[in-house]
């Protein structure tokens, strides 16, 4: 879906080095059903219409991603075990579907050195202004520095990846189909979801996970939905509406015998 990059008067120089970075075209006016917009301290993806959800933004200092670093649960959270985090043990990580970048700054805050690979301009965007105004923070600021964005199909860029700059492990979350009025999807991510579109080639990116990590592949599924490429995992650790499946190939096989 083409979401061109909304230029007020007063912000067009940073505007157009925006569009410029990520290939987005300027428009000079709101009509469009998908937007992005720069008001001079934040990226937002809007939308048109009256009954238009709130913008989306990536924030890695406050909101719900501010409370999950300070309360999420540190190593004990599914994630990080999932991630094989253990004791000192922080391994590197690619976020091979990054999207707005969240669990990848759950991954940092636990001391990861973490790779953002994202193929959208739109949410490649977002997460550089993110990661922008993180940096900026003194809190955010040491977390931030773990992590870097490249814009690429990861498919092709996993496979791209020399012995030496292989990561430790490969994280996929996958965006999906989602029903139309699911409650467990709100406006906004449906919005996000609309512009980003499905990934309906994540099982060939599993495939590319598997020869790109060294220790092992992580994929963050519905609760319910089926394993990607009908691959069953080593282990997965469930929560409330997810799973992770954990696809063990190195290092960490004895955590083969304590999955949820």
């Amino acid at each position: 879906m083409d979401t061109p990059l909304y230029s007020s008067p007063e912000h067009t120089a940073p505007a157009r080095a925006i569009a410029a970075r990520f290939g987005l075209a300027l428009t000079d006016t709101r009509a469009h059903p998908f937007y992005l917009e720069f008001d001079g301290e934040r990226l937002t993806l809007c939308q048109g219409g009256p009954d238009a959800p709130g913008g989306i933004v990536v924030d890695f200092v406050g909101g719900a991603v501010g409370h999950r670093r300070r309360f999420g649960g540190g190593r004990g959270q599914p994630i990080a075990k999932a991630a094989g985090l253990k004791g000192a043990l922080s391994p590197s990580v690619v976020d091979a579907t990054a999207g707005l970048g969240r669990d990848a700054f759950v991954l940092a805050s636990l001391g990861c050195q973490v790779m953002l690979v994202e193929r959208s301009p739109v949410a490649a965007a977002l997460l550089a202004d993110g990661l922008r105004r993180g940096a900026e923070d003194a809190e955010t600021a040491p977390i931030v520095a773990r992590m870097a964005l490249v814009v690429a199909d990861a498919a092709v860029w996993l496979h791209s990846l020399d012995e030496t700059a292989r990561p430790d492990v490969v994280y996929l979350d996958p965006m999906f189909p989602h029903r139309e009025k699911s409650a467990l999807v709100k406006k906004e991510m449906r919005a996000f979801q609309a512009v980003i579109g499905a990934d309906l080639d994540a099982d060939n990116l599993l495939v590319a996970a598997l020869v790109a990590a060294r220790k092992r592949v992580v994929v963050k599924r519905p609760k319910d939905a089926p394993f990607l490429a009908g691959r069953a995992p080593t282990l997965d650790y469930a929560t409330k509406n997810h799973r992770f499946d954990v696809y063990v190939l190195a290092g960490m096989a004895s955590d083969a015998n304590d999955g949820g």
